[in-house]
């Protein structure tokens, strides 16, 4: 089984790596500790099964999560299952990204909202609650609380996961930045039952990280967030708490690239798993090349091309040096549903400017349009505060879904994304025009200098 699954992932490389590989994997780790998942306890005293059973039960359901993130894609892409994906396969997405909030409140160089007019939006908490209900009667293991914003921005998280857990969710995840981390919310989304919390915090030093996370509204520092995140630490252990489980993330750029080490040793005793992430171009044009590098690169090069300025190129943690060789399929498509603050539906994380959207689950959009990135624009342009180092772009519209409020099961088996399927296992991906401009590394194959 084991060999088939390995032809049929294929050798997709993925841009996200341990710095250190742990003896318990995460999934290990929550399978084992299952006993204090929040959902299996709020069942259990539910009463209906005995609770051995129930837990056997909770727990296959998570397995067959885990196994299908990479291997349901894989399938569909191998069987050509493009807009018969759902039909074939009786699956539902495997997680939904709910965007609790759109604003952020730090400036991070790299980052899409540099270049992408994005609104300072938090979603309507009555919408929210009915999407949980409806992942629920989906079937939806996992639900993610942010998408392209700060969650912790949005005043009932904590009660949102809790509500989650409460209706069967196995997995609930925040990404966040940790500026709001204090002491009340640390002890708010643990009671709530987060059951993974990954933490975005890029640098290994003071320096680094003042320089790739400064504040956007007011000051943001090393020292503050660091505290926050040892405090979370000490606070998860007071509480005799084994989840949420913490991971941290760093992206890797010329400033933070040699800092991995460092970076390792500062979080190694405060989180239970650190990764790094190779850069992936967000509009910014951030240098990640040392010049031999760049040199390297432009050597290996096809005859006839003598610059890196349209070639696709990509770093890897370990130093190691790609160059693009063709596309693959993309996994998003396959895996999950995103919903904007606005109740649209898209397919990918990356579709940052919600230029392709599958559907509607609210129509705040119909009557509204674009008038809360209009207004970021306009707020660019005029230097206001918070808006003063945008230098921006209005997202491109490149799907048209009928305006009808549709349930989340009626979008992931619609024809908007049945369509995108359909391109994508037939090799046609570059005739979507958010798929064409992706920078995701996932969706590229590559041919290794170094």
């Amino acid at each position: 089984m084991e060999t088939e699954n390995a032809q049929v992932l294929g050798t997709r490389r993925y841009g996200v790596k341990p710095a250190v590989e742990r003896q318990v994997s995460k999934d290990e780790f929550v399978t084992q500790n299952f006993h204090l998942n929040r959902a299996y306890i709020y069942a259990k005293e539910r009463g209906g099964k005995e609770a051995d059973l129930l837990l056997d039960e909770m727990k296959r359901r998570y397995a067959w999560y885990r196994e299908n993130w990479r291997m349901l894609p894989a399938r569909a892409i191998k069987e050509k299952a493009g807009n018969t994906f759902v039909d074939k396969f009786k699956v539902p997405p495997l997680s939904i990204d709910i965007e609790l909030a759109a604003i952020c409140n730090l400036v991070c160089p790299f980052c899409f909202r540099q270049w992408i007019a994005t609104p300072d939006k938090c979603m309507d908490s009555s919408l929210a609650f009915k999407l949980i209900d409806q992942a629920v009667e989906l079937g939806v293991p996992s639900i993610k609380f942010n998408w392209r914003g700060e969650p912790m921005m949005h005043p009932k998280l904590a009660e949102l996961i809790n509500y989650a857990k409460k209706k069967g969710i196995l997995e609930t995840i925040i990404n966040t930045n940790a500026t709001l981390l204090n002491h009340s919310a640390s002890v708010q989304l643990i009671e709530a039952g987060l059951d993974i919390l990954i933490y975005s915090f890029d640098g290994g030093t003071e320096e680094s990280y003042n320089q790739m996370r400064p504040g956007r509204f007011k000051s943001n520092s090393f020292n503050k967030v660091y505290k926050n995140i040892q405090d979370f630490e000490k606070l998860r252990t007071k509480m005799g708490a084994v989840f949420p489980f913490t991971k941290i993330q760093m992206v890797l750029t010329e400033e933070t690239f040699s800092e991995q080490e460092e970076y390792y040793n500062l979080f190694q005793d405060c989180v239970d798993e650190v990764t790094t992430t190779a850069y992936m171009e967000r509009g910014g044009n951030m240098k990640v090349l040392q010049p031999e590098e760049h040199s390297e690169l432009i050597a290996a090069l096809p005859e006839g091309q003598t610059d890196l300025d349209n070639v696709r190129y990509w770093k890897e943690v370990d130093g190691d040096l790609y160059l693009e060789t063709g596309r693959l399929p993309c996994e998003q498509p396959f895996q999950r549903l995103m919903i904007s603050y606005d109740g649209r539906v898209f397919m990918c994380c990356i579709d940052w400017g919600n230029e392709h959207p599958v559907g509607y689950v609210a129509g705040d959009y119909f009557t509204k349009g674009d008038a809360d990135y209009e207004m970021v624009m306009d707020r660019a342009r005029n230097n206001k505060r918070g808006f003063d180092s945008m230098n921006l772009d209005m997202p491109s519209r490149y799907t048209n879904p009928e305006k009808k409020v549709r349930s989340l099961a009626d979008i992931w088996n619609g024809r908007e994304i049945n369509a995108v399927r359909e391109l994508h296992v037939n090799g046609k991906l570059e005739t979507v025009p958010v798929c064409k401009k992706c920078t995701f590394v996932d969706t590229y194959s590559w041919k290794k200098i170094r």
